[in-house]
Order: structure tokens, then C-alpha cells, then sequence
């Protein structure tokens, strides 16, 4: 009976740099994103020896063998002079939109698809309903926050003046909208935000024609996507960090499903439990008779 052949298995010469030496080598252990592509790229290679009979299995995806950790960047927020900065160089129509994101902490799609509806100026909340999604084939529809769930947040009084002065300035425009899908049901809403024929912002045009164009004039380097909108939310959430306010309220009002991810993303502008403590007593003193005599004041 004829036996079936067999490709000779792979034989490893010890003196040759292994995985680790490689994508850890002097030049290359800082860098996670290299790291992680080197790593995907010899799994990939073992996966297809694998199918080939060339070795039994892969053993990148052996307990013992851990791949490398993905490169998150620490978030830098905005300045407030940097915030100010963008919003004034925005168009008048467009202003409003950078108010939402910093006060607020929306989501772009969330500021998008924001109605006077949502808005409670007495109760001062905003319910946070819907977003605009836009897909691959430059559709756009009426969908879910991210994640699936709506939420409240906090509205302010200035952010609440605000848009105010934007409502009566550029009256909402009633925008029909497939739901959830582009063969979606129609929805019809109001919107705080459109374009000046009337039409729901497209997240890619916004950018290029608006956003873009506006960093440019306020002397703010994009130099990635941190400086996108989204700068405007993490602005959002340092400022709420700062003033002691609760990872688990800061993940509510972000609409993240997991404070986590919250914690792991923002934990390093938590302020210190030093500065909170003179923040703390300062706030409390402050409305107190001076405690420091007069002849150390001087």
C-alpha cells in the first residue's frame, strides 16, 4: 500500500535570531505597532505552513506566547485657548458644533443628529438619542449612539445659552433619514446642525470642507487623528477629571459600555490625591476669614 508523502518537518538552527530577538531588538522594543505587524505577519506565515503540513500548529497561538500589546498613545487633550481658538475660527453656522463636542462631550455623528427634541433647557439634560452614520457608499442614515443605547448628560447653562443663540439664529431643519440601515425606514427629525441647503452633515465633507480648513486657520498642526472632533470629547472628559467628578459618571455621560475603558483611556488627567485635597480645602476655605496672618501675607 502506497504510504502518502510528507513534506520534511522544519528543522531550527539555535544560532538563528528567533521571533522574540527580532521584534525585540534594540531598534524595534519600543515600537508596538511594528511589533504587533511582525507579529501578525509570522502567525499568518505559520498559518499557511499549517495548511501545507509543513508544522503541526501554529505556535504563535501557544499559551506560552504572548503577542505584543497594542500601541495606545496616552490621550493629550485640548487646551481651553485651543478649544476657544477652533471654535472661533469656525463658520458662524458651524460654531455650535464645537460647543456641543467640548461641552457636552458628544460624538461627531452624536452632534449631527442633536434636536432641540433632545434638549431639556429646564430640566438643563440633553438626551443623546441618535447619530448620524455615514457608510462606505456615501449613504447616511439615522442610527443608534454607539454602542446601541441612548443616554443623558449634563447641560450647562453656557453650552444651554448657546445653543439657544444658534436655534433662533439658524432654525432647525426637519431631515428624512433611512434608520439604522440605508434600506431603512424613514425617519423624519430635526436637526440643530445642517448644511445651508438644508441636508444632514456628512461626516467626510464636514472634515474635508469645514473641520480641515478651520485647524488651518486657527494654527492647529494636525499631526493625526487625535485632532480630529473627537479632540473635543477628550477635552470633555479632562475637564470633568479635573473638577474630581467620578470615572463611572464620566463613562455614563461618554456613553461608554465599559468604565474600564474609561479608566484606561483617561487615567493619567486624573488629578493626584494631593492636588484633590488642596482643591478640596481651598474650595472649602475660600469663603472663609483669611487663615494666614497678616504679617505672613506680606
Amino acid at each position: 500500500m502506497a504510504q502518502t508523502a510528507h513534506p520534511p518537518r522544519v528543522s531550527y538552527d539555535p544560532r538563528t535570531p528567533n521571533r522574540n530577538q527580532i521584534i525585540q531588538s534594540p531598534e524595534n522594543r519600543g515600537n508596538l505597532t511594528y511589533q504587533r505587524m511582525i507579529f501578525g505577519n509570522v502567525s499568518s506565515i505559520f498559518n499557511a505552513a499549517v495548511d501545507d503540513d509543513f508544522v503541526i500548529k501554529n505556535p504563535c497561538r501557544a499559551r506560552s506566547v504572548r503577542a505584543p500589546k497594542k500601541d495606545t498613545p496616552k490621550v493629550v487633550p485640548w487646551t481651553a485657548e485651543r478649544v476657544e481658538a477652533v471654535t472661533d475660527a469656525l463658520p458662524e453656522r458651524y460654531k455650535i458644533t464645537a460647543i456641543q463636542g467640548a461641552g457636552l462631550g458628544l460624538r461627531q455623528g452624536e452632534i449631527f443628529g442633536l434636536s432641540p427634541d433632545d434638549v431639556d433647557f429646564l430640566g438643563r439634560s440633553v438626551a443623546i438619542r441618535r447619530q448620524v452614520r455615514l457608510f462606505t457608499n456615501g449613504s447616511m442614515a439615522f442610527r443608534l449612539p454607539k454602542g446601541g443605547k441612548s443616554r443623558t448628560v449634563p447641560l450647562p447653562q453656557s453650552v444651554a445659552l448657546a445653543l439657544s443663540a444658534h436655534i433662533q439664529k439658524f432654525p432647525p431643519v426637519a431631515v428624512t433619514l433611512p434608520w439604522d440601515t440605508p434600506e431603512g425606514k424613514p425617519l423624519t427629525v430635526e436637526l440643530i446642525v445642517t448644511t445651508p441647503d438644508g441636508k444632514a452633515l456628512s461626516r467626510n465633507d464636514f472634515n474635508r470642507y469645514v473641520w480641515g480648513p478651520t485647524l488651518e486657520e486657527a494654527k492647529v498642526e494636525r499631526t493625526s487623528r487625535a485632532d480630529g472632533m473627537h479632540a473635543l470629547r477628550h477635552y470633555y472628559a479632562s475637564v470633568l477629571l479635573d473638577a474630581g467628578e467620578s470615572i463611572k459618571a464620566v463613562s455614563e455621560y461618554l456613553g461608554h459600555t465599559d468604565p474600564g475603558f474609561t479608566l484606561r483611556t483617561y487615567t493619567h488627567l486624573m488629578p493626584s490625591s494631593a492636588e484633590r485635597t488642596r482643591k478640596a480645602v481651598d474650595a472649602a476655605l475660600s469663603s472663609c476669614a483669611p487663615i494666614v496672618p497678616r504679617e505672613a501675607a506680606k
